[in-house]
């Protein structure tokens, strides 16, 4: 009798140990609040995400440049649900430039895409400028401004600085002196060319719609930090937050970024940063787009970083 009580204790305290295992198990896996549910669901989102970047081969068969100019840059505003996404970004290239602080020899615009609007300011007081892109429509439509495409976003911007937008269509004519490829993923962008280092550098919106994690980000900067000399500034202007826009009805991917991230990965490449401008986005129906913030920064590069 006392044997098989002993049996039934011993099953009843394994039985017990067990459950208290399971228990411990569901405390392990169980959300708190939705916390751990949620952090599983954006980890899946992200994996998605990379494995269906829209990276620069994408690009050279699907973007459509002309489209992206007529929706995004007809005029100073930019598109109708980005409220002033585009005056915000020219009034601080505007500022950064105008007064002639910056200047030299060589200006290099890494991503131009098909537009000129990021070098209409600094094109005055920089020699030579060369543009570059990945896609071959949208260097193609870069040599097209000549027949004045862009000249309802000079107007605007000479508006601001007092200037005549003749005199600055002559200039960008004569300084725009290259239309490279490039591909911020390779260590040198422009291989197999060779570029020397450049006072100014500037990029925009190109790494994040590039660049698929935050590890080819870091790189792709790395190698946009090489092309300014030391002692030269880089201007970047992007967005945060964002995971994708569309151009017509073609989807094309953006990685998400933080002012922290940019700060950290800029400050590591031996920049110190002059301006962080930011402009939160508005509410808005998010069919276009999904950008958090657009950004514009000013970073000198240490004189003596190698």
């Amino acid at each position: 009798m006392s044997s098989h009580l002993n049996k039934i204790g011993f099953f009843s305290s394994l039985f017990a140990r067990e459950r208290e295992r399971e228990r411990e198990r569901a405390q392990l896996y169980t959300p708190v609040n939705g916390d751990c549910l949620s952090l599983l669901e954006n980890t899946l989102n992200i994996m998605e995400e990379v494995a269906h970047f829209t990276e620069g081969e994408f690009y050279q068969v699907h973007f459509d440049s002309r489209a992206y100019i007529d929706n995004f840059y007809s005029w100073p505003r930019g598109h109708e649900e980005e409220e002033n996404f585009l005056s915000f970004v020219l009034a601080c290239l505007s500022r950064t430039f105008s007064t002639g602080k910056y200047k030299g020899q060589r200006l290099i615009e890494v991503g131009s895409g098909p537009t000129i609007h990021s070098i209409i300011s600094a094109c005055e007081y920089f020699q030579e400028i060369v543009q570059s892109d990945f896609a071959d429509n949208n260097r193609k439509e870069i040599v097209k401004w000549l027949k004045n495409d862009w000249y309802p976003i000079i107007q605007h911007v000479c508006a601001i600085e007092g200037k005549k937008p003749f005199d600055v269509e002559v200039n960008l004519r004569q300084r725009v002196k290259q239309v490279l490829k490039c591909d911020v993923r390779l260590e040198n962008p422009f291989h197999p060319h060779n570029i020397d280092p450049a006072e100014c550098v500037i990029t925009s919106l190109c790494l994040e719609a590039a660049c698929k994690d935050l590890e080819t980000y870091r790189k792709a900067l790395r190698g946009v930090a090489t092309l300014v000399r030391p002692g030269g500034i880089l201007v970047m202007v992007g967005v945060l937050g964002q995971t994708f826009y569309y151009v017509n009805e073609k989807r094309f991917s953006c990685l998400i970024l933080s002012k922290p991230n940019i700060e950290s990965i800029l400050e590591n490449l031996g920049f110190t940063i002059h301006e962080f401008n930011i402009l939160p986005a508005q509410d808005r129906k998010k069919i276009v787009s999904d950008f958090q913030a657009v950004f514009h920064l000013v970073a000198l590069k240490s004189a003596t970083y190698t």
